[in-house]
Parts: structure tokens; sequence; C-alpha cells
């Protein structure tokens, strides 16, 4: 997970900061500014100062906050001044907006807020559409309005060209007050709440803000989004009663409490009017006591009530934003905060200390326990060695294996809650919040066994520590506690925690008390490792560790040499000894059985059950090969097809709804594109056999550990990573290795895109646009033991949109209706209208993905598109790489011989922004920060050469050459407008060490000639191929694209891995295609494989020696040839 802030105000007025992977409270820069109330998102903090002024501390990212700001030059042509400023009464301003209604000169222009500077002077964009116009940037038309061309010809009566100037936000890890003309309120704010940035995805970054005023009035901050962090103006919200606290969660959930006590919450929030249309009321959880606050997240609502009571709302999601019901939960709080996958933090009304929920899980939504965040603040003094050894004796059960003072229950003992204090005076410390919760079944309490202890010599007497055992509040009933001075020992079913009456040594600022705590930014789940709770432990490890004698840097080198010289002398003694001796070969069959369906390849094609064998066996050479054998009946006569394992060149999982099936292609059926398909009963059973044939694969031909520097990194539609290590022939000329004899494995994880090197740097982006970086594990996901290391695995989620399109037909009478035409495409579809897809019957991509939620917009006229995300987790040898959302990335492809320290790595964001990373080494893969290159619009694809020539291509389809890209300047100096070819839009461009091959979005894939050293732009553009996906060239200029409608024996295949052969510096283009593995596959590269081919002899006909090389299967089939 990636490292995310906690927020919290003290009674002081101070706000502070802790980190998902830090260990105290850090106070903000502003430390003099006191603060009532703070919200936060992932991206900034709100906060209402004590001034009560609002303030905004945007986070500081290496992609800067960049506004453009545009305007329009018009002019129009005469017979004397010929174009000149002299405009018709009738024309539009001089300077105006793109529609020519709004008045814009260029000194009208005016910077928002003094958090706000200009990043240059105005210039004039000399592009048009994609197209470079000529120097001045005109664009020509006959009228205004019309539709401009860059061309000027004999009937172009006006003309126009754009000025451009940005604008950057400065103000970041700094409270930045909002301008006093844009909050210009009856009166001050008391309440404030930040959320609803998954309502929609654009624009980037959009949030909404809703205050409360101190007359009970509801503001709404409009217009906040990435390239406007502090909105533009508030607008009141009309309410049924005066309101005293609102919450906003991240997606479409608002609710308030209102000063007589009951809750309202707001309807009809969606996309287009994130304001929401009406209230709704919502009775108080108690009849008799009012709520005083509420908290809201995805799908819960928690309240606290005058009693400081705890509630969970039940029920709720964004079809039924009331809920149905209140549940009582344990524990007495002031404040409580929803932050982001639903979590909850809360302020106790007792110690004032934050505590947080834990066990809270999308099944689980209500969690388990209460927990104190028990780290310091970075102002804290340390402890002394004398509250060192006074504690050590207290932390014995933990360290020592003593316990002075132990409380065991068993759980058969009562099913009521014990609780008392026997002759131990406690009265001094507050109760504690209970540190465990759980939700037993009927008639069933789970009690601890054993607690925290504390020596009769430190409390004064002998003491009976307070716990109890949080559930929900109809279940829980007064418990004994029985306390025995033994030694015994057992397993504990629930920790406690109690307070102890010692004086405090450290004084009150040791020990906070917290005001208002936000954890909307804060990402935490279920697999988070937090380092929160467990400080007063690591503080005595540490102290024990300082209180140890020190080792001299010299004690330690000749500890390490005395030790090496003793398992070097080991060695000699237990293996040189038996060196003569012949070494035991195990030579074994081994056999696993079992029943699957078998799609069969003759019609009427159908899935039949068969029995699935595999047979495994030893030769005496020590290497091990295998036999599958699928036996199924023909007529009721019992037959077999079989395959050797180490024929197989790949299995591939094939998820769907209805069944668990795979894969498995040899290099016959890779040619037929007719794979063995087989399906499980389970998906356990699928990954069973899918990891013991892949390890099997792997034993025949040798293969193991994590992938090689040189590895062919490749992705399927569905998302799932497979490597493939090239063989030394793969690019040999004139004979090279056929594509379909490729072995492909899996590699855990979930991605979209993958680059790598041959340094062994290998970079991927999911779905979601989360950048990973390879650990140089191997294994994860399904694969366990030893088809996967032990370590460098970590958890992986992926997020992806599903889209269906609502269409209807309008007619006279009804108007607009869901009624259409027999001959209309189908009124819920997919986007090309030819299958049904309602939301109903509409499922997620694999049954390894949940839905998450449903969000719809308008796409155009009386056709809307409906999005729902799913959400994926896994595991894979991958590191995220926060924060910045990636689309695509670029890594420096390295030839074998390469001596670069630093490699460069350039990415586009998932916004357009372009990025060149700092610090990538083979040591530091990851990279250590982003340097931001400007750009005048979004781009899409990227790539960099082996002499760091980088192409890019935006989003108009048009193509850029960044110019004197070096070591020293590893960002370059501007970048260089290169015509696409006629009539066509690029997508994607791929750089080797000398060719430059793009894709367009007709599928084609062109050349660009004319790229040399001295002239890296090129000169033109040749076509080479159609019906190409992608395309990848690597270090060696070696090119491979994925293909589609390549022909099959029974029908055409989309997504072919496909090899150019015939690639040598005297022929870049290559002379035609080889054909590998596919359909199915969406990805490649091939920019790791930097292996020099072998120089192979020619045959010689008179030389008898020569043996006939097997000629290479070439086919071009639907025009994907040369």
């Amino acid at each position: 997970m990636p490292v995310s802030l906690l927020w919290a105000v003290d009674v002081y007025g101070r706000v502070y900061s802790l980190s998902t992977a830090g260990q105290q409270w850090e106070q903000c820069r502003d430390a003099q500014m006191e603060f009532k109330r703070v919200t936060a998102a992932q991206q900034c903090c709100w906060g209402i100062a004590c001034d009560n002024n609002i303030y905004l501390n945007v986070h500081a990212s290496d992609l800067p906050v960049r506004y453009q700001e545009e305007t329009y030059e018009n002019q129009r042509w005469n017979p004397v001044d010929g174009f000149s400023e002299r405009l018709l009464p009738s024309d539009r301003w001089q300077w105006s907006d793109v529609t020519g209604l709004q008045h814009q000169p260029l000194d009208s222009f005016q910077l928002p807020s003094s958090s706000w500077e200009w990043e240059g002077d105005w210039y004039v964009d000399e592009n048009f559409e994609g197209e470079p116009t000529e120097k001045g940037g005109w664009s020509y038309a006959i009228d205004f309005p019309a539709t401009y061309t860059k061309d000027k010809k004999w009937n172009s009566c006006v003309r126009r060209r754009r000025w451009l100037r940005y604008r950057r936000y400065k103000a970041m890890d700094t409270w930045a007050k909002i301008p006093s003309q844009q909050t210009t309120l009856p009166d001050p704010f008391s309440d404030i709440s930040c959320g609803g940035w998954e309502i929609s995805e654009e624009p980037r970054g959009r949030l909404s803000l809703w205050a409360v005023s101190l007359q009970g009035k509801v503001w709404f901050r409009d217009g906040i989004y990435h390239h406007n962090p502090e909105g533009s103006l508030w607008e009141e919200v009309f309410l049924p009663g005066e309101v005293i606290q609102i919450s906003c969660g991240p997606g479409d959930l608002v609710w308030a409490v209102l000063w007589e006590g009951q809750l309202i919450v707001r309807e009809g929030i969606s996309r287009d009017c994130p304001k929401g249309s009406s209230w709704a009321v919502v009775e108080s959880p108690s009849p008799d006591v009012g709520a005083i606050h509420v908290a809201v997240g995805i799908n819960v609502v928690w309240a606290v009530t005058k009693d400081n009571k705890v509630w969970f709302r039940r029920g709720v999601n964004s079809h039924n934003p009331c809920g149905s019901g209140w549940i009582s939960m344990v524990g007495e709080m002031i404040t409580i905060n929803v932050g982001l996958n639903d979590q909850v933090w809360a302020i106790n009304c007792e110690d004032r200390a934050v505590y947080f929920r834990q066990g809270v899980t999308s099944s689980e939504l209500s969690g388990k326990t209460w927990k104190a965040i028990t780290v310091p603040r970075d102002g804290d003094r340390s402890h002394s060695s004398f509250s060192f050894l006074s504690t050590l004796d207290s932390a014995g059960c933990y360290f020592c294996g003593e316990v002075r003072a132990q409380s065991v229950v068993s759980d058969a003992e009562s099913d009521t809650e014990k609780g008392s204090a026997d002759g131990a005076n406690i009265g001094s410390a507050p109760p504690a919040v209970p540190e465990e919760e759980s939700i037993p079944g009927e008639g069933e309490v789970k009690a601890p066994c054993a607690g925290s202890a504390l020596s009769p010599s430190q409390s004064g007497g002998p003491l009976d520590p307070q716990w109890s055992n949080v559930d929900l509040e109809e279940a829980q009933q007064a418990q004994t506690v029985a306390v025995q001075d033994t030694a015994d020992t057992c397993s504990l079913s629930s920790v406690a925690t109690y307070t102890l009456a010692m004086e405090d040594p450290y004084g009150a600022d040791e020990h906070p008390l917290w005001a208002w705590v936000s954890g909307g930014g804060c990402s935490v789940d279920s697999h988070s490792q937090l380092n929160w709770f467990n400080f007063s432990m690591n503080t005595l490890v540490s102290s024990v560790q300082s209180m140890s004698l020190s080792v001299s840097p010299a004690q330690t080198a000749a500890w390490r040499r005395q030790i090496f010289e003793q398992l070097s002398e080991r060695t000699k003694r237990e293996m040189d000894n038996f060196r003569h001796y012949e070494q035991a070969i195990e030579q074994s069959v081994w056999v696993k059985k079992g029943t699957m369906q078998w799609w069969r390849d003759w019609k009427p094609h159908k899935w039949i059950d068969v029995h699935f064998a595999l047979e495994q066996f030893s030769g005496p050479d020590g290497n091990k090969d295998g036999i599958l054998f699928i036996y199924y009946n023909y007529y009721e006569e019992k037959k077999y097809l079989h395959a050797f394992i180490n024929e197989v060149t790949i299995l591939v999982p094939v998820l769907n709804d209805s069944k668990h099936t795979f894969a498995i292609y040899t290099p016959e059926r890779t040619k037929q594109r007719w794979p063995i398909r087989l399906a499980a009963a389970t998906e356990l059973e699928m990954h069973d056999w899918l990891a013991l044939l892949s390890v099997s694969c792997c034993d025949s031909r040798g293969i193991h550990g994590p992938p090689s520097k040189q590895a062919i990194w490749s992705i399927t539609c569905k998302g799932d990573i497979f490597i493939s290590e090239p063989s030394p022939g793969l690019e040999a000329m004139p004979y090279p290795t056929p594509c379909d004899q490729m072995f492909w494995r899996q590699v855990g994880g979930h991605l979209r895109v993958v680059e790598c090197n041959s340094v062994g740097i290998v970079w991927g982006i999911g779905y979601d646009h989360t950048a990973w970086v390879h650990t140089g594990g191997y294994g994860g996901g399904f694969f366990q033991g030893l088809a996967s290391s032990t370590d460098n695995i970590y958890t992986q989620t992926d997020v992806k949109s599903v889209y269906i399109y609502e269409n209807q037909r309008w007619n006279p009478v009804t108007g607009y209706t869901n009624r259409g035409l027999p001959t209309d495409r189908y009124m819920w579809s997919d986007a090309s209208g030819l299958h049904e897809c309602t939301k109903t019957n509409t499922k997620p991509p694999s049954p390894q993905w949940t839905w998450v939620t449903y969000v719809s917009f308008a796409d155009f006229v009386r056709r809307r598109r409906w999005a729902r995300k799913c959400k994926l987790t896994t595991t894979g040898p991958w590191q995220e790489i926060p924060p910045i959302p990636l689309s695509d990335v670029t890594i420096l492809p390295c030839t074998a011989q390469s001596s670069v320290d630093v490699i460069p790595v350039w990415a586009i964001s998932n916004k357009g922004d372009v990025l060149c990373r700092l610090g990538v080494t083979a040591l530091t893969p990851a990279g250590s920060s982003w340097l931001h290159v400007g750009t005048d619009q979004p781009f899409k694809s990227i790539s960099i050469g082996a002499a760091s020539q980088v192409w890019a291509i935006a989003r108009d389809g048009s193509a850029f050459y960044r110019g004197s890209v070096s070591a020293r300047s590893p960002a370059g100096d501007c970048w260089y407008h290169i015509p696409s070819p006629a009539k066509q839009k690029l997508k994607q461009v791929s750089v080797g060490r000398t060719s430059v091959y793009t894709v367009d979005e007709n599928g084609n894939l062109w050349y660009r000639q004319g790229v040399t050293p001295s002239y890296p732009q090129g000169s033109s553009w040749e076509h080479i191929s159609n019906n190409v996906r992608k395309v990848s060239v690597g270090p060696l200029d070696q090119v491979w694209i994925i293909a589609d409608k390549v022909q099959g024996s029974h029908s055409l295949s989309c997504g072919t891995v496909c090899h150019r052969l015939g690639v040598q510096p005297v022929e870049p283009k290559g002379q035609s295609w080889d054909y590998g593995i596919g359909g199915g596959w969406d990805h490649i590269t091939v920019r790791g494989n930097s292996v020099e081919p072998p120089r192979l002899r020619l045959p010689s006909l008179t030389d008898p020696s020569s043996r006939n090389p097997v000629p290479v299967r070439n086919t071009e089939v639907n025009g994907v040839g040369n």
C-alpha cells in the first residue's frame, strides 16, 4: 500500500499527521497556526483555523499543479490592409474565448490568489489538430464561426490563433488561506468535510467540500478539481433545520446532524449534480438522546450520541443512502471519522486518545475492536532509563516469559462478561477502552485467558486488571474476572489493556489530548501492516539494545573472518572427502489423476467429461519429464489424447463466469490456434493443476527461479503476466528459432502494461494506472511452495471499469423511450451494440474480480454509458510506486555490454503529463523522484531508444521528438513536432537502437525513415503492415507486435504475438512475419533481450559435411505481412 497520512488536531489547535509507514505524529510546518477542525483527502487537507478562515494544504508532488489559460486572437481580411485587427461590428471580439462570445484580452487574466504564480509569458500555440501550422500559428476559415483549417485558401476571409500561458500552484505543503473575496459569508464556519472523489473520474481530482456555518447553514464549495484546488465559489444548500455537523464520504453519501439531534441524508447526488437535490430525515439512534456527530464512508455510517455512545448504521449503500437500522457498539467516543476503505478512527471521551477500529473488511464493515494509537509526537521527550527500568517487569509477559499477575478465564467458564477490581486501587486512572471485539454466535462469548501483568510492588498492592470483550451491545453482559497469582501460560483469545495507577514520569505533554481526527486521506485495509500500536514495545527493545556493550568494527570483522574459516573447514571435511563416490540419482514415476471436462476438437464442439492424468518421471541423468493423458469415450470406445510435457509451450488460465478453464498450447496447436481446453470443477482445483503443470514444464526444461534480465514479457487481455527466456537463436539469421516454439511461464500479479530492459529493471502499470516495479522474485498468485519465492512477494490490487450502454429511440408519441425498432441495437448493450449487456447479467471480467460500485454518466444524446468498478486482489513479485498514476512507461534499452549506472525511465501520467524518473539503478529499480517535463498538450505514449532518443505521441495523434536528452540533461530541452502519416492519428510508439516504429488508431504499423545520429527526427513514414495492436522494438532493433485477425484452423485469432523476420542493419524494416502464441494477448515487450544472435555460416553446396537447416515457417495472412 502507498504511504498516506492520518490527520489530527489536539486540544491546543496544533495539527499533526501520522504516516501509515511512520511511528510518530509529525507537526505541520505552520506550527504557529491553530485550527479547530480539519478534513483530509489523499491529495490535500482543508481546515478551519481559529481565526475562522478556511485554509488549504495541498500535498507536495513531483507532478505540479498547472492550469492552462488560453485566449484567441481573431483577424479579418480586407482589401486595403490584408489581415488586420479591424473587424466588422457583427464579428466577435478581437481577443475572445474559443466561442467568440467572451471578451478576453491578454491583460484581463489575473492570478486567482497569492498561492499561484505565472510560469512564463504568453506564447502562440503552433499546433492545430495534431498537425504543425505555418509560422505564426494561424488557422483560417471563410467566416466566424466556421470550420478552421491550417492551410490558407483563396476564400479565407478570417483567421485566428490560440495564445497560451500557464500558471502554477506554489503553496504546496503549507496552509494557504482561501482568498477573502471568495469566502464573503454571513458568519464563519464551524464544521467542514470533503469527499465525493469517487462520484466521477472527470475532471481529475474533483472534490465535494461541504461546510456548516455558526448559524446552522450548509454551504457547498463548487469548482474543486486538480487544476483548481481552491475551488471557485460557495453555494448555499437549503435545509429542513439548523445543522451542527456534516460528513461527506468518498462517494455519494452525505449525512448531517441537526441541532435537535436528528440526522438528515442528502439524496440525488450524482455526477451531473454533486450538490444533490433533497434531504431525508433519519431519527437519532436513541429516542431519548440526540446525535451529536456522524461520519460516513462508502457503504457505512457511524454516529455518536450526546451520551458518547457509538452507533453503526446497517444497510447503507448508494441505492439506499438512509440505511435500514442502528446497531449499538461498545465504546464511548466524542468524535468519529471514516476514511478510505471504510476504515474508522475515533477519539475516546476519557483519555482523549485516537483509536483505530480493527477488523473492518468489506464483509464485516462494523469491525471487531478499538485499539489505541500509542505513537509519540515529534516533539515528545525520549524515555529515560528510570522509566525503562520501572516498566521492564510489567512488560515481562511479552519479553521475558514471566507473568506476575495474570487473569485466566476459560471460555466455558461463563457466558457473561467478567470484570471487577478486588483490592486494587485504580480509581485515579480512567477506564480503558476495550482492545478487542468479537462478534460471537448466540450464547457464545470469547474471553481472554491472559492479560498484561503488573507486579504488586509497582501498584502498591495486588492488582486486578479491568478488561472487557467488546461486542455488539445487545450481546454484552457484565462479567467477573478472578485473579490468580501464577505463572501459568495459555493461548490468548483476547488481549486486554488497562491503565496503571502509576505516576506519569514524563509529564502531561507525553500524552496528547486530541480534539479531532480525519482519515479521509489515509489508505488502510485489512492487509496493512501498521506500526501505530507497539511503540512501547519498540522503545523497550531499543532501550535494551542501547544498554548492550558496544562492538567495534575491528571486532566485527575478526568475528566474521573466524566464522568464514570455520564454515570453509567444515565444508572441506564433510564434502570434499566424498567427491569420489557416484552421485545417487532417483529414478521414479509419479502420477496424478483427476476428472475434468474437455472441449472436444471435432464438431459439434461441446464440453465432455474426461479423465485427466499427469505422469511424471525422472530419467537416468536426473532430468524430469512427463506426459499428459486425456481419456475420453468416442461412440462407447475408450480413447485418449496425450501431450509431452517438454512440448507444452504455455498454460493459460481462461476464467469466465460458467467454468474454471485453462488452455494448453503446443507448437502444433499454436499454429492451429486451437489449444487443449480443460475445465476444472472449482477455481481452487484449476489453480492446483496449473501450478503443478507449470512446475513440471519448468522442470523438464531446466528453468527455475526468477526471470532473467533478458526475458521477454507479455500480458494477456485478462491481465495475466507471462515471460519467456529467449534462446540465442531467436534473432539468428537466416534461420531463427520459430516463434511458436517459445516456452512461456506465468508470473504472479495483474498488469495492463509492462516494460523492461537488459539490466533487469521491470516496471508495470495496472488497469487503475498504479505503477509497480518488479522485486526480483517469482511466483505469487496461485503459485505456492517451490513454485514461488518466499520473499519479495507482496499484495497487489487492481481496479478496472466495466462499461455498458443504455440506448433509446425517439418516437412522435412518447418521445425518447427504450422501445426500439426490430433492426435497432439492444437497448442495453456493449460499446459496439452487437451484444446485449444489462445491469443484471453483466458480470465482472472473471471470478477473481468483485464489484465495487455503480456510476452513470451521459455519453451523448439519448445514449448513456454506465460504468461499474470491480476490484481484484492477488499477490506477486511487485511493489507499488506511489503516488502518481501512470498510463505509459518506457525504460532505456541497454545492450549487454552497457555500463550505464543511472537508467533513464520516462512515463506519462494518466492525465497526459510527461515525467522523467530520477535515481533508477539496478539496485534501486524504483528510483527516487519524478521530474516533470512540460508539454503544451496531454500525451498518451512515450518511448526512449538506446541512444537516449525520446519519442512521444500526443492525445491528438501527433508525434513529438525530445531534443538534447543526455545523462547530464535527463529531461532534454524542447519538443519537436513530427508530422504524422497522412490522414492518420498515431496511438503508440516504440524506439530501438536506430529504428522508430509507430501504430496508428486504424491498426497500421509505420516505420520512420531517415533516422540518423545527425538527424534523429527522420524524414518520412513508410507503411509496414496492418492489423497491428501494439509494437515493441528491442535494443537490437528487433521488432515484435501484437497482431489481430491472424488465421487459425477454425477462425481468425485476435491478439497474437508476431516476430518480424529478416531485420538487420542493411534492412531494418525486415521481410516477413513469424506467428507465435495467441490469441488473447494484449501487450509484449522485448526491450530486455540484448542477446546478440550467433553468426551462422551458410551451408556450402560443395561441402558434403554441411547439414541442411530446417527452413523457418513463414506465413502471411490477412494483411499482416510485408
